[in-house]
């Protein structure tokens, strides 16, 4: 049968009007962020570890009482569009959106990724924002698998957000303190410091490094809910990831360690010599840090720390390494906070860090000054949460946790002179 051109035409014109509207469904939103670096999973209000969130967003939803909250940055005020890239594996879902106390409810029914608007919200102050989704109903046993959280801006370079590279974006901001050594001061010998976790703050996957330098770094960390460790680490002048690549001429040689110390090689971030003591420490207590380097006259360079813990009430050995091809004493000083497990990078973690001297022929000097910076995920401004600053006579370091207190890069900070030189036994140290 012969179709009359008219029907043609309004079948075409049809057809031609519903492709204009899908295109505009999807030009309505002009921010796509992935869930898969941006969400977390609640269980009944608890932040939980999930194998729901994968590199393709979330998938494999199935439990009622999870609900996937997902963050960003809004650095500018007014209107907005939220919406929701996400489809189901059959059926029909029904879910709750809700955005500052505003629920929606949409019914996601494609089985390609589609795009569902939420609604329209009126932003009045700049600062991190999460849209909570909660599964209602469900034909099929998975709610949805949700790609991305939508948003329509006028300025779409106002909203932050992890675009790539997830898994150190959900680890979060890596903050430092790169400190300002006095005029006149060379030859550093030994650098002390201590640290003060505040009570509540020390999260697992939290690594509070009180005294870095050139070569490694020396500090405690939260490595689960049962396991605490302080950990110093050299790094091998030959550069590599895989310790086994390591030259024997390159390697780092353990030459002593303290009781209860475990020494390994270490790879994935440079390699070199690592140790580690399984320790308790507590928050809200006060820890000192010994760090020492001497060049031994043969193009090495021996490196040595020490912890002492109240409760212990005196200096213990944590080991002594010695580097290749080295010939130096302590060099660019600086303290860093970091967070090494993604799921914890949710949650938000500080460090208190006081007292830094250092040692040199002429004696010991007070350190008052420092930079502030941040790593490449804050440089990039995926994750804005880090910051810093100046807290009674010692500085602080805080990130994660989607916090609004936010500083600046190079920030510089000053504390006030305590004049309480370190009070060290040299001779008596093991």
């Amino acid at each position: 049968m012969k179709i009359p051109i008219f029907v043609l035409t309004v079948l075409l014109l049809l057809f031609l009007y519903s492709c204009e509207n899908e295109q505009d469904k999807k030009m309505d939103f002009n921010i796509s962020i992935p869930t898969a670096g941006n969400s977390w999973i609640l269980d009944k209000g608890t932040f939980v570890p999930s194998e729901m969130i994968a590199s393709e967003g979330i998938r494999n939803w199935q439990d009622k009482n999870k609900t996937i909250r997902t963050f960003f940055y809004i650095g500018e005020a007014g209107q907005i569009s939220i919406g929701l890239r996400a489809k189901v594996r059959s059926g029909a879902s029904k879910l709750k959106c809700i955005f500052q106390n505003n629920p929606k409810e949409i019914t996601i029914t494609d089985t390609a990724y589609s795009d569902y608007p939420i609604g329209d919200f009126q932003i009045m102050d700049t600062g991190y924002y999460y849209v909570d989704i909660k599964g209602l109903e469900k034909e099929d046993e998975v709610f949805a698998n949700v790609l991305a959280v939508l948003l329509k801006s006028e300025n779409p370079s106002s909203i932050k957000y992890v675009k790539d590279d997830f898994y150190f974006g959900r680890r979060g901001p890596s903050d430092h303190l790169n400190f300002e050594i006095p005029p006149g001061v060379d030859n550093m010998k030994w650098f002390y410091s201590e640290l003060l976790i505040p009570k509540g703050q020390d999260v697992a996957g939290s690594y509070f490094m009180a005294n870095g330098f050139a070569e490694g770094y020396f500090g405690i960390q939260v490595n689960s809910m049962t396991e605490r460790r302080i950990l110093f680490s050299v790094w091998s002048p030959y550069k590599t990831n895989n310790p086994s690549d390591i030259p024997e001429d390159y390697k780092i040689k353990l030459l002593k360690k303290g009781e209860g110390v475990t020494s390994r090689e270490f790879g994935n971030e440079g390699s070199g010599g690592q140790s580690y003591k399984i320790y308790n420490w507590k928050a809200g207590i006060t820890y000192g840090f010994l760090l020492g380097a001497k060049p031994d006259g043969n193009g090495n360079t021996d490196y040595v720390a020490y912890f002492y813990g109240p409760e212990k009430g005196k200096w213990n050995l944590i080991a002594q390494f010695r580097r290749p091809k080295t010939n130096t004493y302590l060099k660019r000083l600086h303290s860093f906070l970091e967070n090494f497990i993604p799921d914890q990078g949710v949650f938000e973690r500080k460090a208190l860090y006081q007292s830094q001297w250092v040692y040199d022929n002429s004696g010991w000097h007070e350190i008052t000054k420092a930079v502030f910076t941040a790593d490449n995920t804050a440089r990039k401004e995926y994750r804005l949460d880090y910051s810093g600053g100046i807290e009674g006579n010692g500085f602080f370091l805080r990130n994660c946790g989607f916090t609004n207190n936010h500083v600046s890069i190079g920030s510089k900070f000053e504390r006030r002179e305590t004049k309480k030189e370190p009070q060290i036994d040299f001779p008596g140290l093991d």
